[in-house]
């Protein structure tokens, strides 16, 4: 019942902000949080009862024992809010950015119920935190109707510093970085729908994601046809190891699903920078590609409570309402053993999915197109963002195209993105007119090639970098150098499953450099 109040005000599908349905852990804890919300305040939070204790501090709580500071009292708080910090999205209630201020251990003074004392409007307790320290008294206003006036006053006492002003501490005692740092950079975002425990999204790319070691790996391969997989501390169910997901070429073997499982592992380290902090949409062959694919972007029941999931707040009736938001090597697994051979990650991350951190050149070749009609396409693209001085990377798709991939800066719009690939698009396709039509139907362009800047727009993808495609070898959409489109020997599906780790370890990733990029478009 504590909680009511804050449940009614927020939805747990929408806000990240976890909803108190886990049981915490006791203790007696308080901590403040620095909220920049409509108005810049301070969250002062104590436990009391198995709830957070609210006050809203505007001016912040203080060790000056002439001041006498407005705290609104708010409404309770689940205990997991304690250690929230990030950013909650715009248009929900509390919208904004939120850091752990200062936080540690409290004691009631003066009564054995401090439940009671905030009842009849006076509670004094003693705070033992990092930045706060000594004797405190809440004070309900004489006449306050409402009950939600209050004053937050320090005693005079060894702790107690004249002139203390909370704006001169503003960084997090968790992270040592300010609301404005957490706000343009958040490493984490909070939600509701799953346990508190696993409730965290990670929005910052993963660097240093180890892969899978020997023993791991020797212990893939030795299960049966299914069993239990400990990876990187988590346990997967693994099944049908055995089943044939792609069939071999040119000799090569054919790959079952237990190498595309063995596969993700290993080239994890590699592929979860693109897909660290964005929804995921899934193209899924769990029959095998010979059998034809479909697309699955909601998360399933009986996925595991730790696979981090991100619920839509704009998806009508009928629409994908919680994605998956891979953040570790069992996320690929566990994706993997669902059968998704493709993985396409959004170009926008959370926590504003409207904002694109790539913008994406999509050389679409149509039936008569030849690969070197798509390679004469790519390095006219080449050189116009040379002549732009714009960063940017090419792809070979794994099928029959060539994508390149723009890093762009916070900020930006799809709108803005789809208009400057389509200008520099056209520019392009005026060059060689001969070889590109702008009929969006593909039976209408007469066989011919199209540049796709359709692709610029929220929930639209293409294949992520090193996941497979759904043919005959499972060859691999790769990053490639721009001198390598001269190169008499490249095929868009030249690397395969089993060969583009060799190549990684040879040539590293030519597009990792332009991650996070902060990159304005030029005019064209």
């Amino acid at each position: 019942m504590a909680l009511e109040t804050y449940r009614a005000k927020r939805d747990f599908a929408r806000t990240p902000e976890p909803s108190g349905a886990a049981d915490p852990a006791p203790g007696r804890r308080f901590v403040v949080q620095r909220h920049r919300a409509r108005r810049l305040h301070y969250d002062l939070r104590l436990e009391i009862d198995e709830v957070l204790v609210s006050w809203a501090v505007p001016r912040g709580p203080t060790l000056d024992p002439a001041a006498r500071h407005t705290a609104v009292h708010v409404e309770d708080h689940p205990l997991e809010y304690a250690g929230f910090e990030g950013v909650i999205p715009k248009g929900e209630y509390g919208g904004g950015d939120v850091i752990v201020w200062d936080r540690g251990t409290w004691e009631p003074a003066r009564t054995d119920d401090p439940a009671a004392a905030v009842e009849a409007g006076e509670l004094h307790f003693d705070l033992h935190g990092e930045k706060l320290a000594g004797r405190f008294v809440l004070v309900r206003r004489d006449g306050d109707g409402g009950r939600d006036q209050w004053l937050l006053i320090h005693k005079r006492d060894e702790h107690a510093v004249d002139g203390w002003d909370p704006e001169d501490h503003r960084r997090s005692v968790v992270s040592g970085r300010t609301n404005e740092e957490v706000a343009a950079a958040p490493a984490a975002m909070w939600q509701g729908g799953v346990a508190a425990a696993d409730a965290e999204v990670r929005l910052d790319v993963p660097t240093s994601v180890e892969p899978p070691n020997v023993d791991e790996l020797a212990a893939l391969d030795e299960l049966g046809r299914r069993g239990r997989w400990e990876l990187a501390g988590r346990e997967l169910v693994l099944t049908n190891l055995d089943k044939v997901l792609f069939p071999g070429r040119r000799g090569a073997r054919r790959v079952t699903k237990r190498d595309l499982i063995r596969y993700y592992a290993e080239v994890g380290p590699w592929m979860l920078p693109y897909l660290a902090g964005r929804p995921v949409n899934m193209h899924r062959y769990p029959d095998g590609v010979d059998e034809g694919g479909f697309w699955h972007k909601e998360v399933p029941d009986h996925a595991p409570d730790w696979l981090v999931r991100w619920h839509n707040p704009e998806a009508d009736p009928g629409e994908t309402a919680c994605y998956v938001v891979p953040d570790g090597l069992p996320a690929l697994v566990w994706l993997a053993n669902f059968g998704a051979v493709e993985l396409h990650p959004w170009t926008s991350r959370l926590p504003d999915v409207h904002a694109p951190t790539w913008a994406l050149i999509d050389i679409d070749p149509g039936t008569a197109s030849t690969f070197d009609d798509v390679l004469v396409l790519a390095r006219l693209f080449r050189t116009a963002l040379d002549h732009l001085g714009v960063a940017a990377a090419p792809k070979v798709t794994g099928s029959r195209g060539v994508q390149i991939w723009v890093p762009v800066t916070s900020g930006c719009t799809f709108g803005e993105t789809r208009a400057w690939v389509e200008r520099i698009s056209r520019a392009v396709g005026r060059t060689v007119p001969e070889l590109v039509s702008w009929e969006w139907y593909k039976d209408r362009r007469g066989g011919l090639a199209r540049l796709d800047y359709t692709q610029n727009a929220i929930n639209k993808t293409l294949v992520a970098p090193f996941s497979p495609r759904p043919a005959a070898g499972a060859p691999v959409s790769v990053p490639i150098r721009w001198g390598e489109l001269d190169d008499p020997g490249l095929r868009p599906d030249r690397w395969t499953l089993h060969t583009v780790l060799d190549r990684l370890q040879e040539v590293g990733d030519p597009l990792a450099e332009l991650i996070g990029r902060d990159q304005r478009l030029p005019p064209v």
